[in-house]
């Protein structure tokens, strides 16, 4: 357990609630909590799926994308807006941009 991530996960009163008692969590617990992002019965099979489908869009954007989110709640809003607006400049009519778009339009 991360007391320094948690509440920024769950809210600092279920952050509380689970440090104090220590209950443990079922998956769908979880996934309600924000703890986890989703079950399934066959989890390889899941993630597996769900990699390749990250790994089909654009890494440019899906590096910003993370930085950006990653910012969030971390820097104040007009930092935020600004990063968003120069990946916005850098990304659009990039070759891979575009590549991504063809695809997706199956040309």
């Amino acid at each position: 357990m991360r007391p320094q991530l948690l509440p920024e996960l769950v809210g600092r009163d279920v952050a509380k609630d689970l440090t104090f008692t220590g209950r443990k969590v079922t998956g769908a617990d979880a996934v309600a909590m924000g703890l986890a992002t989703r079950i399934s019965d066959d989890p390889l099979d899941a993630a597996l799926t769900l990699a390749r489908e990250i790994a089909g869009h654009s890494h440019s954007a899906l590096r910003h994308a993370k930085r950006l989110l990653d910012m969030a709640g971390h820097v104040d809003l007009a930092a935020g807006l600004d990063a968003e607006q120069d990946a916005v400049v850098r990304l659009i009519g990039s070759e891979e941009q575009l590549a991504a778009v063809r695809r997706r339009l199956g040309k």
